[in-house]
C-alpha cells in the first residue's frame, strides 16, 4: 500500500516542482527517489539502471530527430523561410486569424505523418511571426500548437498516421480508419472547443492588455523583414516542407520509421539550404545553434521519461495497472477509463495505448465490443490524461518554446486535457447508439 502511496505521491510532486520552477532533472530525481524508498527498491540499481535506461532509451531513440528537427526550424528561420510562410498565411487568413492558422498548420503537418516533435520545431517560428503580428502572448502558441498537433490528429481522426491510431490496428487488426463517424464527431468536439477557448482567451488578454513578450531566444530580428522584398517566394519556402512530408510518406513501408524521419528531415533542411543559401548571414551559425537548440529539450524530456521507468518497474505500477484493468463497469466505459489511467501514470498516451491493447485488448473484444468501436475509443482516450505536467511532450513544448509550466500550462491542459475529455464521453455514447 505504502508503494501505491508513494507513485502517487511522486507523481504530483513533480507536477507541483515543475509549476514551482523546478529544473526537469532534479525535480525527475527527488521524484525518483520517493518512488524508490516507497517501493522498496535497491537504490542504485533503480536509478543506474531503470532510470537510466528510460533516459538513454529517449535521447538515443530522438537524438537525431531533436537535433534535425531544431535545425529545420532553425535553418527556416534564419533563411526568411518562415517568415514568407508567416505572410502567406496572414493573407490568406487576414492578421487576426493567427490562432487559426496555426492550428491548422500543425494539424495538416501531423494528419500528413509528421512527428509531433518535428512539428514543435517547425511551426515555433511562424507562429511566432503570426503571434506577434496579432500581438497575442506567447502562451497561446503553447495551446494552439498543441490543438492541432497533440488532439484530434493524434487520436480521433480516421486515417491518423500517428501511433496512437496505428497502436489498435496492429493489436486487434483494425483499419486506421476505425469507427470513422465516431472519430469524426470526435475530432470536431476537440477542434471546436479547444479553438473556442484559445479565442476567449485571446480577447481575455488584450481586456487584460497582455501583449507579445519573444522570449530571450527568440531572435525576432533575424524572423522580421522590414523590407519583404529579401524574403523567398512563399511557394518556394514551403516547399521543404513538402519535401519533408513526401519523403515520409514515400518511405513510410521501406524503412523504420525513425529512419525514414531522419532522411525526411535532412532532405528539408539541406532543401532550404540550397533555396536560401544567399540569404542565411551566417550558415555555420545557424548549423551550429540549430543542433544547439535541441540540446537541452531531449535532455529534460529524457529526465522525466527515466522518471516514468522507475514507475514502471516498481511493484506498485502493477497495482495501478491491475485496479485499471480491472474496473467493472460498460465494458466500453471501463476500456476508456483503464487507457486514461495508465496514461496519465507514465505521462504517455501511446506507453498506456500499448499496455492496455496487448495485455487486454483481446479481452474486450471477447466481451462482445465491435473491434472497430474498441478501436476509436480507446485511441480517443489515450490523449487524455496523457498530457499531465509530467508527460515528455508537454516538457517538450514548452521548453522548446521557452516558457515555464506556471506560464503555458493551464491552456494547454484546457485544449489537451480537457477538450478531449468531453469529446471522449460524447464519443462513448455516440459508439454506445451506432454498434450497440
Amino acid at each position: 500500500m505504502i508503494g501505491v502511496i508513494g507513485v502517487i505521491v511522486a507523481i504530483l510532486l513533480v507536477m507541483v516542482l515543475a509549476y514551482r520552477g523546478w529544473g526537469i532533472i532534479p525535480a525527475s530525481l527527488i521524484c525518483s527517489l520517493v518512488v524508490i524508498i516507497t517501493n522498496s527498491r535497491n537504490l542504485w540499481e533503480a536509478l543506474s539502471v531503470d532510470y537510466v535506461e528510460g533516459f538513454t532509451y529517449f535521447a538515443g531513440s530522438f537524438f537525431l530527430i531533436f537535433v534535425l528537427g531544431s535545425l529545420f526550424g532553425k535553418v527556416m528561420g534564419d533563411s526568411g523561410a518562415a517568415t514568407a510562410i508567416s505572410y502567406k498565411l496572414i493573407n490568406v487568413f487576414g492578421s487576426s486569424k493567427a490562432v487559426l492558422a496555426v492550428i491548422l498548420a500543425t494539424a495538416i503537418l501531423t494528419y500528413g505523418g509528421v512527428n509531433l516533435f518535428i512539428v514543435i520545431f517547425t511551426i515555433y517560428p511562424i507562429a511566432l511571426i503570426l503571434f506577434q503580428a496579432e500581438d497575442l502572448p506567447k502562451r497561446l502558441i503553447v495551446a494552439s500548437v498543441a490543438l492541432g498537433a497533440g488532439t484530434f490528429t493524434m487520436t480521433a481522426t480516421p486515417g491518423s498516421p500517428a501511433i496512437q491510431n496505428l497502436i489498435p490496428a496492429q493489436v486487434i487488426g483494425t483499419p486506421p480508419t476505425a469507427a470513422p463517424v465516431v472519430g469524426i464527431v470526435a475530432t470536431l468536439i476537440i477542434f471546436l472547443l479547444g479553438y473556442l477557448y484559445i479565442m476567449w482567451q485571446s480577447r481575455k488578454a488584450r481586456n487584460n492588455y497582455e501583449h507579445f513578450v519573444p522570449g530571450p531566444r527568440d531572435n525576432m530580428e533575424n524572423l522580421t523583414f522590414t523590407d519583404t522584398s529579401k524574403l523567398p517566394h512563399w511557394f518556394l519556402s514551403l516547399l521543404p516542407i513538402i519535401i519533408v512530408i513526401g519523403t515520409i510518406i514515400g518511405l513510410r513501408h521501406l524503412l523504420d520509421p525513425m529512419y525514414g524521419v531522419s532522411i525526411a528531415l535532412g532532405a528539408g533542411i539541406l532543401a532550404t539550404y540550397l533555396l536560401n543559401w544567399s540569404r542565411l548571414e551566417n550558415p555555420m551559425k545557424t548549423l551550429n545553434e540549430g543542433c544547439g537548440n535541441s540540446i537541452m529539450p531531449l535532455i529534460n524530456t529524457a529526465a522525466i521519461v527515466g522518471f516514468g521507468f522507475v514507475v514502471q518497474n516498481v511493484q506498485a505500477f502493477e497495482s495501478f495497472v491491475a485496479f485499471a484493468l480491472g474496473l467493472q463497469f460498460n465494458p466500453l466505459i471501463s476500456a476508456a477509463l483503464s487507457v486514461n489511467i495508465i496514461a496519465g501514470i507514465t505521462g504517455s498516451a501511446s506507453g498506456g495505448l500499448t499496455i492496455f491493447m496487448t495485455t487486454m485488448g483481446s479481452e474486450y473484444i471477447n466481451m462482445g465490443l465491435h473491434p472497430e468501436l474498441l478501436h476509436r475509443i480507446t485511441s480517443i482516450a489515450s490523449g487524455g490524461l496523457d498530457s499531465l505536467p509530467h508527460s515528455g511532450a508537454v516538457i517538450t513544448l514548452l521548453m522548446v518554446m521557452g516558457l515555464t509550466h506556471k506560464e503555458g500550462y493551464k491552456d494547454l491542459a484546457v485544449v489537451t486535457l480537457f477538450a478531449p475529455l468531453v469529446a471522449l464521453v460524447v464519443a462513448i455514447f455516440l459508439g454506445i447508439l451506432i454498434y450497440a
